[in-house]
């Protein structure tokens, strides 16, 4: 389905407020933030929310909004508009500087203090005018001539000393202040990121120091600071980089103020799906990329449906996908899996994955050096970056938790199956034997092998797929473990016969190959799983490929499947 002409186009990716509107995108009105903001002031307000929920376009909003010289037509029609006496006292009067931190992450401290300079000249570079301010000095403005000081030609790179880059937010707040007559509005995006790049990287202290330093001097001891926001991902503990800021407010996704500012609400996302003629597919948008609660509200991941919504105007029947797990990486969700082995977090594990919930004391003030201390504090983290949502109100410090939707559901899934493909790996004795008694037609001994890996492994119950798709975690493992055999050709859901075989097999010995059709049985009767599955290779006649290609004996497999229990029959 190609767009209609006159439809607005779907702006993906683009974060910048300004070139959205006047590029005439479609635009979800999230300006009500404003307005919210400016009737609860706070001198620094910190929002916390999951990656691709809008944070980045909801901080170029702001800066577009109250920036001198900004252009009031980007509001036109929007909510915000409608405050008027709000407009005339805020819109286009303030100096705004804004710093993105995303960027600042490298493999040594040296290298990530260099992008904070960067990103602190840059910023200043758009006051150039300050250079030549008739009212600073030159005192002030040699100062401002520190913050845009670059290296040697060659060398573009912003040159400051420890104590420039300290105190730079704050002589640029303060020089700008000078020169306009007016406080300033310091916005910083995604303030955690140095944070965590510098966990991994393994020079965390030295990054805390600098950050805490930083932010100790721009937002707490700052004269000429109006008000400042920040976003990120994570709520970093106080004692951390906020030690001493009694003018803070943090906003988490369990806080039911400004919930339905970030992600976009069910209503957002039915007149969005109307206005491309693609209400059709709400069910499907809403399995997939609904489900999270962010204080009271219902909220989608709104990059998971512009994307969504993008592909299914160039294909109708194009099937939802994984956009926000492959926007980013999931080394929380693989270190919880990691942590699960031996751990009674994965008895729970699979409670989540069944469609269940678990309760859990959640703690939103962490340091990164303490989240991966404990598997409680890894639940906490899971919840905070949008792995995990809440479900209902909270039991005192605990709060129920749910997996949100079957895209989260998929990252778990495939993080537990690449474990399980390691562990098989290691495991080498077990291939070969149960490779060996599936080519020898011992039924018996396959199934006291593949039994001994369901036990040993997270048994995710496919409750969130179509009921006669259960049986696909149970047919995973069993791809994996073949997967191993290397001179074994293994294929999976081809077609043969009347339909479609779940695995086919040819051995190294070219007169034998394999057929196996697994079976998901929900009231536990194995034997009658094993009895269905063998029927359904007969009737569909699932060894015809098989013996097209040359293969003399085919053996006929049926494996029934019900939690870690499992049933192995050959036909006779």
């Amino acid at each position: 389905m190609a767009m209609e002409a006159g439809k607005k186009p779907l702006a993906i990716g683009t974060e910048d407020f300004e070139k959205l509107r006047k590029s005439g995108g479609y635009y979800v009105d999230k300006t009500g933030l404003i307005v919210e903001l400016m009737r609860s002031v706070t001198e620094v307000t910190l929002f916390t929310r999951p990656r691709r929920f809008g944070k980045t376009l909801n901080m170029s909003m702001l800066k577009s909004f109250f920036e001198i010289g900004s252009d009031a037509s980007l509001f036109n029609g929007l909510a915000v508009s409608g405050e008027r006496e709000l407009c005339a006292q805020y819109m286009g009067r303030f100096p705004v500087i804004s710093l993105s931190l995303k960027s600042v992450g490298a493999g040594s401290y040296q290298g990530a203090r260099g992008l904070l300079c960067s990103e602190i000249g840059f910023e200043a570079m758009r006051f150039s005018f300050l250079e030549n301010s008739d009212r600073l000095t030159e005192q002030e403005k040699d100062s401002y001539r520190q913050l845009v000081h670059l290296g040697r030609p060659g060398e573009p790179q912003f040159i400051m000393s420890d104590e420039v880059l300290v105190n730079g937010l704050r002589i640029l707040s303060s020089l700008l202040e000078k020169h306009y007559g007016q406080k300033v509005i310091l916005l910083i995006d995604e303030y955690d990121v140095p944070l965590q790049k510098a966990y991994y990287g393994r020079y965390y202290d030295e990054m805390v120091q600098l950050i805490r330093g930083i932010f100790g001097q721009a937002l707490k001891t700052n004269a000429s600071l109006e008000f400042a926001v920040l976003t990120g991902c994570l709520r970093v503990s106080r004692e951390s980089i906020f030690t001493g800021m009694n003018n803070l407010r943090v906003l988490t996704v369990s806080d039911p103020r400004f919930d339905r500012y970030f992600g976009f609400t069910d209503e957002e996302v039915r007149e969005a799906l109307n206005y491309y003629g693609l209400f059709d597919a709400y069910g499907t948008v809403k399995e997939w990329y609904d489900g999270y609660r962010f204080g009271s509200a219902e909220i989608y991941c709104p990059w998971d449906v512009v994307n969504y919504i993008d592909l299914l105007l160039a294909d109708p029947k194009a099937r939802p996908q994984n956009f926000w797990a492959n926007s980013s990486g999931n080394d929380v969700v693989t270190e919880f899996v990691k942590r699960l082995d031996a751990s009674a977090a994965a008895r729970e594990l699979e409670q989540l994955a069944a469609g269940e919930v678990v309760v859990k004391e959640i703690r939103q003030e962490l340091t990164y050096r303490e989240m991966y201390d404990s598997i409680e504090n890894l639940w906490s983290l899971l919840y905070m970056t949008g792995y995990l949502t809440k479900s209902g109100e909270a039991e005192g410090e605990k709060l129920p938790l749910v997996i949100p939707n079957m895209e989260i559901r998929g990252i778990f899934k495939r993080q537990i199956m690449d474990l399980f493909k390691d562990k098989v790996a290691r495991d080498g004795a077990m291939v070969r034997e149960f490779c060996e008694a599936l080519k020898c037609g011992d039924a018996g001994l396959a199934e006291g092998l593949f039994g001994q890996y369901l036990k040993k492994t997270v048994s995710i119950r496919d409750t969130f797929a179509r009921r006669d798709l259960k049986e696909n975690f149970y047919h995973g493992i069993l791809l994996g473990i073949l997967s191993f055999k290397g001179n074994w050709y293994v294929t999976s859901n081809e077609e043969t016969g009347d339909g479609y075989g779940d695995v086919l097999i040819e051995t190294e010995d070219d007169d034998l190959g394999i057929v196996i059709e697994v079976k998901y049985v929900r009231d536990g009767d194995l034997d009658r799983g094993v009895e269905l599955a063998l029927r359904q290779i007969e009737e569909r006649r699932y060894d015809e490929k098989l013996l097209d290609d040359g293969i003399r004996k085919v053996l006929k497999y049926g494996i029934a499947c019900y939690k870690k229990q499992c049933k192995v029959a050959l036909k006779q």
